[in-house]
């Protein structure tokens, strides 16, 4: 899942380096399709509570019982279901996006924290320049080892995989997104932190109390959200969960 920095902001952009040693001719070609930032919608915005609009393809419960193990570290039952749920919201405001694709690299983004000692994931994978942390590389290649273990049998494409593996492969340690798909998975990937569920997960991981959380949410991730629809999405869920959670009082 994506990190905050500081420790709530993800530092992604979804624009391609400017810098030489970073050049990345798939991030360039998503940036120059796509010049205008927050990336404008052109389907319809749900913007209603994510509970009322669950994941619901019954297509990828067989993944979800190959990933059963994996779902149980770091919250990845809560969080991979929920982000799952926000991906396919932004594959109908995004239908030009290969919407299995989006799917099935968010369901699968994550796996890899089940394959690394997970002692380290909170005292290496969220400090300092966590982007180049080891453990995260370590995750992204374990995510996509367990792509590649469980897709074939269930009769995903060889080129499919390999796609799936392009996006877990960097979703946290790669600055920038590569392609719509990959920028889809991104914001999914932010997004269930604003639902009630992820603010009461994630502030408890950084010691914080909800209201200092969600002003990070609001100061630091939507500016980092790729896509208009996600900043929709979020705004309005980080408005609902404000009210619920009385964060203007409780402080």
């Amino acid at each position: 899942m994506t990190t905050p920095k500081n420790p709530v902001a993800d530092t992604d952009t979804g624009a391609a380096s400017e810098h030489p040693a970073d050049v990345n001719p798939a991030a360039d070609a998503f940036a120059a399709g796509h010049p205008v930032r927050p990336v404008p919608a052109i389907g319809p915005v749900d913007t209603g509570p994510i509970a009322t609009t669950p994941a619901t393809l019954k297509e990828l419960d067989g993944l979800w019982r190959a990933v059963v193990h994996e779902t149980r570290t770091r919250g990845n039952d809560i969080h991979l279901p929920i982000s799952l749920a926000f991906a396919e919201r932004l594959c109908r405001a995004y239908p030009d996006a290969d919407a299995e694709l989006v799917r099935v690299a968010t369901l699968l983004h994550d796996t890899g924290w089940a394959h690394v000692d997970e002692s380290r994931i909170l005292s290496e994978g969220f400090a300092g320049d966590w982007r180049k942390a080891a453990i995260r590389y370590e995750h992204e290649k374990q995510g996509c080892d367990v792509a590649r273990r469980v897709l074939p049998s269930l009769g995903y494409s060889a080129e499919f995989i390999e796609r799936v593996c392009e996006i877990i492969d960097g979703h946290d340690t790669r600055s920038v997104a590569q392609s719509l798909e990959d920028a889809l998975m991104r914001d999914a990937d932010r997004l269930w932190r604003f639902d009630q569920a992820g603010i009461a997960l994630a502030s408890s991981w950084f010691g914080m109390d909800p209201a200092t959380y969600t002003d990070r949410l609001a100061a630091e991730i939507i500016p980092e959200l790729i896509t208009q629809a996600a900043v929709d999405m979020a705004t309005a869920d980080l408005n609902r969960s404000n009210a619920l959670l009385k964060t203007g009082v409780i402080r």
